[in-house]
């Protein structure tokens, strides 16, 4: 069986990077060490807000705790409330930015459930009616129209603008 193979060519960059990470990344951005690029848009004592580096979407976000854990059944009740209140306003703030026709939103907990991380972290992509949606991933290529940068900057401009996290 011949298969299509998706290549990004801005992620090998990710793999030779000069200054090697070692351990989780997500530790890495939850401290804020200089050796990752970070997108974060906010942070509580609990948790962060980031674009994904990689995304599938403008606008696609991950939340994840400042603590290492791996599994959601490890959240404590408040980390639950936080966690739930948090996506509450990113869909909010993506609403504000993207105006998006849907989202996806979930988890990848283990390495087998596609996990490319092990810190747990929830995705929330922003849907919109012109993409085809996964046929389009799989039976070839996508064109990311919105680099993760400039969507930093205009989900940081919404955030500033209309408050959303106060």
């Amino acid at each position: 069986m011949c298969r299509n193979y998706l290549f990004s060519f801005n992620k090998m960059q990710y793999f030779t990077q000069k200054e090697s990470i070692t351990g989780c990344i997500l530790c890495h951005i939850s401290k804020h060490d200089h050796k990752c690029e970070e997108l974060v848009l906010w942070e509580n004592e609990y948790f962060i807000i980031s674009l994904n580096l990689y995304p599938y979407n403008p606008g696609h976000l991950i939340i994840f705790p400042k603590r290492h854990i791996e599994d959601f059944r490890k959240f404590s009740e408040t980390e639950i409330m936080q966690i739930n209140r948090i996506t509450k306003a990113c869909l909010n703030l993506l609403d504000e930015t993207y105006h998006p026709a849907g989202y996806n939103i979930g988890y990848n907990m283990g390495l087998c459930a596609g996990a490319s991380i092990e810190h747990i972290h929830q995705h929330i992509v922003p849907r919109y009616k012109n993409e085809i949606g996964i046929e389009e991933i799989i039976g070839g290529s996508r064109i990311l129209v919105e680099s993760p940068r400039e969507s930093h900057k205009r989900l940081l401009d919404t955030i500033s603008e209309k408050h959303i996290f106060t």
